[in-house]
C-alpha cells in the first residue's frame, strides 16, 4: 500500500522543521539567561548610589521604616546626570553681574503676574501679614521668583534628583558637605511622604529636590510648613494659601522682624575702602551699628535708623563698579530663604515694583475681589 503523497511531504517537513525549533529553543533560552534578573537590575541601579544600603539600614533603625520597602523605592529611584549637570558651580572667571541676575526676575511678566497674583489672594496675604509681620508684597516676591507664582515648580521626581546628589555629587571642594546635606534631605523627603500619606516617587520639584510654589525643600515644609488654608494638610504644590502662609513663617523663624527696613545704599569713604575686607566678610548677619558704620567710613544717603543692625553687601556688576549695600536683619532674614545676597536684592526690589504696580492698578484688584467673590458663591 502507497503512502499519499501528502503525507510523506508533512513528515518531511516535520523532519526539517525540528532541528530548526530546537535552535531557537535553544536561542531563546540563551537570550533568557543573558537578559539580567529584577535581583540583578535592582542591584544595578543601586550600585549608582554608593553608600545606599547602609542609609537604608539606618533609616530602619532610626525611623522604622521597611527595609524591603526602601529597597523597592530606591529600585525605582532614577539617576540623573541632569540634576549633576545643574548643580556644577559656573566657570571661575567668569564675574558676576548683578544687573544682569536682577533684570531676569525684576521684569515685567512676574511684576504683572504677582499683582495678579496679590490682588487674587488678598485675603491670605492680609492674614499672613497680621499674623506673621511680613509685608505682602515680600510674600509675593518670593513666590514670583522662585515658581513665577506657580508656573515652574519644576518637572524632576525629587527622589531622583535628591538621592543623585546625596550619593553621586559632581566633584567639587564642597563635595562632601553637600553630599551629606542631599543626604539629609532625602531622609526628609521620605519621613514627610510617610507623614502625609504620599507615595516619595510622586513627588516633583526642581533639580535640586525644592517643591511647589514657593520651592521649600523637604526639610523646610516638615519645619516651616503651615496648614494656612485649614484643611488638615500642608500642600506647597496646590495650595497658594499654604505657600503664603509656609514663607511668612520661615522668614519669622529665621529674624524677620515686624516693620523693620531691609536695604539702604551705602556710600564708601576713603577708609572703608582700604578695610573692605573685615567690613563684607561677616557671615549672612547684621553686626554693625550705625555708629560703628561711621567710624569705618560707611554711611547712607538718608539718616539710618540708630537701634538697627547693618550688615554691609557687595553687588558686583561684572566690570562695571560694584554696589554696596546696607541690609538689616530683614534682608538676612530673606538670605537664609537663599543664601545669596542677589537673591535677597532680587526679592527686595521685585517687592517694590510688584506694590507700585498694584497701588497704581485699583481696577484689578476690583477685578480680583469680584471673582474671589463669585467663587465662594459657586456650589
Amino acid at each position: 500500500m502507497k503512502t499519499p503523497r501528502h503525507a510523506v511531504l508533512r513528515v518531511v517537513c516535520a523532519c526539517l522543521l525540528l532541528p530548526a525549533m530546537f535552535l531557537l529553543s535553544d536561542a531563546i533560552a540563551q537570550e533568557t539567561q543573558n537578559q539580567p534578573s529584577t535581583t540583578d537590575r535592582t542591584t544595578q541601579r543601586l550600585a549608582k548610589f554608593p553608600g545606599i544600603h547602609d542609609f537604608i539600614g539606618q533609616m530602619a533603625s532610626k525611623h522604622g521604616f521597611d527595609r524591603d520597602e526602601l529597597f523597592a523605592t530606591f529600585a525605582q529611584v532614577r539617576h540623573s546626570k541632569q540634576a549633576i549637570q545643574l548643580v556644577r558651580p559656573a566657570p571661575p572667571d567668569k564675574p558676576k553681574n548683578w544687573q544682569a541676575y536682577r533684570a531676569r526676575f525684576v521684569e515685567p511678566v512676574r511684576i504683572e503676574a504677582g499683582v495678579r497674583f496679590w490682588n487674587r489672594y488678598a485675603r491670605d496675604l492680609a492674614r499672613a501679614e497680621k499674623q506673621y509681620g511680613v509685608p505682602a508684597e515680600i510674600i509675593v516676591a518670593i513666590i514670583g521668583v522662585e515658581s513665577i507664582y506657580g508656573r515652574h515648580t519644576g518637572n524632576f521626581r525629587v527622589l531622583d534628583a535628591l538621592t543623585t546628589l546625596a550619593f553621586d555629587y559632581p566633584e567639587t571642594p564642597n563635595r562632601t558637605a553637600r553630599m551629606a546635606f542631599f543626604r539629609g534631605e532625602v531622609e526628609q523627603t521620605l519621613l514627610f511622604a510617610r507623614e502625609s500619606g504620599l507615595d516619595p516617587l510622586s513627588l516633583r520639584g526642581s533639580y535640586a529636590g525644592a517643591i511647589g510654589w514657593p520651592q521649600f525643600m523637604p526639610s523646610s515644609i516638615r519645619a516651616y510648613g503651615v496648614d494656612f488654608d485649614h484643611d488638615g494638610k500642608i500642600d506647597l504644590r496646590k495650595s497658594p494659601a499654604d505657600a503664603i502662609g509656609s514663607i511668612a513663617n520661615f522668614l519669622v523663624r529665621h529674624g524677620w522682624k515686624r516693620g523693620e527696613p531691609i536695604v539702604f545704599r551705602a556710600q564708601l569713604g576713603a577708609a572703608a575702602k582700604s578695610r573692605l575686607d573685615s567690613l563684607l566678610n561677616k557671615g549672612l548677619e547684621a553686626t554693625f551699628w550705625p555708629a560703628e558704620l561711621e567710624i569705618a567710613g560707611v554711611t547712607s544717603n538718608v539718616e539710618l535708623p540708630a537701634n538697627i543692625r547693618f550688615g554691609l553687601i557687595d553687588l558686583q556688576n561684572g566690570y562695571e563698579p560694584t554696589e554696596y549695600w546696607l541690609g538689616t536683619g530683614n534682608f538676612f532674614a530673606i538670605t537664609k530663604y537663599n543664601r545669596s545676597y542677589f537673591y535677597a536684592m532680587s526679592v527686595t526690589e521685585l517687592a517694590r515694583a510688584v506694590r507700585t504696580a498694584h497701588n497704581a492698578e485699583p481696577e484689578i484688584a476690583a477685578e480680583a475681589m469680584h471673582e474671589q467673590s463669585v467663587a465662594k458663591n459657586v456650589p
